[in-house]
């Protein structure tokens, strides 16, 4: 048995690790497809065989309301911020208000970021960088990736001190080679809910129900809280 999962990026590494957890009770592989939001929610849309699907709280409630998801299977993980990384060993700069924020930003070497069209983060970076007045400024060394997860690798591998990534924490917390700084600061904050329901075409729908019920029962809080999310 196989059970089919699309899922925002953010959650990744929550359902990589209770993957592994449900194959071994229920001996039901978990196949998992991860990205940005826009882009799991077209894949479905399309007609992409999915059980289960996890994206912010917004779309999936927009899946609700247009039959491609049950709604009574519709439950939260949590808030996820969105946060600045560097590089492992790089010198965190600081970013606690708009202003700081933007000196940093201005001397980045590179801006490492998910979709700015599909991605809840990658579409929020750039309205920062817009409010801050600087997006022309940074704009040649602006480096948009599908996802979070693939920007944060690659600024880990770029090898070139001094870059900056903006995504959300969850893909900085599970991302080897890159360290948090912290959050965005209030003022251009983002805090995104994560929700999963379990889809109308699912052919697995009692499997799906029970993942979904691992992932965001109290079971796996400690876990979601490691990883990024919050309550």
């Amino acid at each position: 048995m196989q059970l089919r999962v699309l899922s925002a990026g953010a959650a990744q590494g929550v359902v990589t690790t209770l993957a592994a957890q449900f194959q071994a009770t229920e001996n039901c592989e978990v196949r998992g497809t991860f990205g940005a939001v826009g882009a799991m929610k077209e894949k479905l849309l399309a007609g992409e065989p999915c059980d289960l699907i996890i994206l912010s709280e917004k779309l999936i409630e927009e899946l609700a309301a247009a039959g491609q998801v049950r709604r009574e299977t519709v439950a939260a993980l949590g808030r996820v911020r969105t946060g600045v990384a560097v590089r492992a060993g790089d010198v965190a700069p600081a970013i606690g208000d708009s202003a700081v924020l933007r000196t940093a930003l201005k001397a980045a070497a590179g801006l490492y970021y998910p979709d700015p069209q599909r991605a809840t983060a990658g579409i929020h970076f750039v309205k920062v960088i817009e409010a801050l007045g600087i997006y022309a400024e940074v704009e040649p060394r602006l480096r948009p990736y599908p996802n979070g997860a693939t920007a944060m690798r690659e600024m880990a591998r770029s090898g070139k001190p001094g870059a900056l990534g903006v995504t959300q924490i969850t893909e900085i917390r599970n991302t080897p080679g890159v360290e948090l700084v912290g959050p965005l600061p209030p003022e251009h904050e983002l805090a995104t809910v994560y929700s999963l329901a379990v889809c109308v075409g699912a052919a697995q729908a009692e499997a799906a129900r029970r993942f979904a019920a691992l992932l965001a029962g109290d079971a796996s809080r400690r876990l979601r809280s490691d990883a990024g999310f919050e309550f």
